[in-house]
């Protein structure tokens, strides 16, 4: 196909390397940020934490402290996990400032078992399926505020938990 107009001869051809060469050039206008990428990089992961074989030992190699009581931590878990290896555990707070929660069994292998950073303005609020070995103290550790705070539930695995 060719189009004569005012003396310029137009291939398809040509029309369509024109609108390519048009396209990369916009590409070319289009900032491309990988400020969010190394953002994310810079935060240090927490191995020690998580290399940590007892509860205490990971809060304290997590945050620095303690952790005390409280009711205005919701911890969502089963009584009964009918298999160990996805049981369903979901934390929730009314607390104000929260930065970060974590997640602890004290009978698994390694005690931390999830740790996330809770951006401001961020619902405070985490789910996640853990992997168990046995019955067991789930802990969930919140920090609000430059203080931590928790709320302790027993599950009882009865098959298939991480331990064999």
């Amino acid at each position: 196909m060719t189009i004569v107009h005012d003396g310029f001869s137009a291939t398809r051809r040509v029309i369509l390397k024109g609108a390519g060469a048009v396209v990369l050039v916009g590409l070319g206008n289009i900032p491309f940020s990988p400020a969010p990428a190394f953002a994310a990089a810079n935060d240090k992961y927490p191995e020690e934490a998580f290399k940590a074989k007892s509860e205490a030992d990971a809060i304290k190699s997590l945050y620095g402290k303690t952790a005390e009581p409280s009711d205005k931590v919701k911890l969502d878990a089963p009584e009964i996990a009918e298999n160990g290896a996805v049981v369903p555990i979901s934390v929730s707070t009314t607390l104000a400032d929260v930065t970060s929660i974590a997640f602890l069994v004290s009978e698994n292998p390694n005690a931390l078992a999830a740790s996330y950073k809770i951006p401001a303005g961020t619902m405070p609020s985490v789910a996640n399926r853990l992997k168990m070995a046995k019955t067991s103290n789930v802990i969930a550790i919140v920090e609000a505020g430059g203080k931590l705070y928790s709320a302790t539930k027993e599950v009882k695995v009865t098959v298939g938990g991480c331990g064999g």
